[in-house]
């Protein structure tokens, strides 16, 4: 009936044989996609067959998930129990060794503090030893100065003396050379006169 109808119907710019050849081509083409289309399309029948199949097969793979995912969770436990006991041995040697470390170190800085402390005792000895003999040889020198100084105050006074005595000497010869030239010129003067 499409057939005929198609036939039928003139197309322009094509013969009959041209046109006829075109709609049985349609036909055929028509006839193939809808083969195509029933043959992918199922019964419900068949669908509900398939979707039993499928969750039978959902099931099945549940159950070995659930299987798998126990034998999985319990290996996983026992790895993570061996690990909890490594990580506790783990600790307590870290915790030994922190407080061996803090020993070693508590050790060294207290013989470290007792040698820095008899090193400054031995410099504050050493030091006050050195002060002492400065003190010591300070006053020495500070007496030694002194006498000297008083040595030299003596000898300058009694040079004082000795040049005032001179002077007194010299002076007083100084005089009696001056007396004694007058009394000769008076005597000349004198005598002369």
């Amino acid at each position: 009936m499409v057939r005929n109808q198609l036939l039928n119907t003139s197309f322009k710019g094509f013969e009959k044989a041209q046109a006829e050849t075109i709609v049985l081509a349609l036909i055929i083409l028509s006839n193939v996609s809808l083969d195509t289309i029933y043959k992918e399309m199922v019964t419900r029948a068949q669908q509900e067959i398939t979707v039993q199949q499928i969750m039978a097969h959902l099931d099945s793979i549940r159950k070995d998930m659930v299987i798998l995912e126990k034998s999985e969770f319990a290996n996983l436990r026992a790895e993570n129990e061996k690990m909890k006991i490594e990580l506790d041995q783990i600790k307590q040697q870290l915790i030994l060794e922190t407080t061996r470390s803090r020993a070693n170190n508590k050790l060294d800085i207290n013989l470290e503090r007792s040698r820095v402390t008899d090193l400054f005792t031995d410099q504050e000895k050493k030091l006050m030893e050195a002060t002492t003999e400065f003190n010591k040889k300070d006053t020495h020198i500070k007496n030694s100065i002194s006498q000297t100084s008083n040595k030299i105050d003596i000898e300058i006074a009694s040079l004082k003396t000795l040049m005032e005595s001179n002077k007194l000497e010299t002076i007083r010869y100084l005089a009696a050379s001056v007396f004694t030239c007058l009394g000769i010129a008076l005597g000349f003067y004198r005598f002369w006169k």
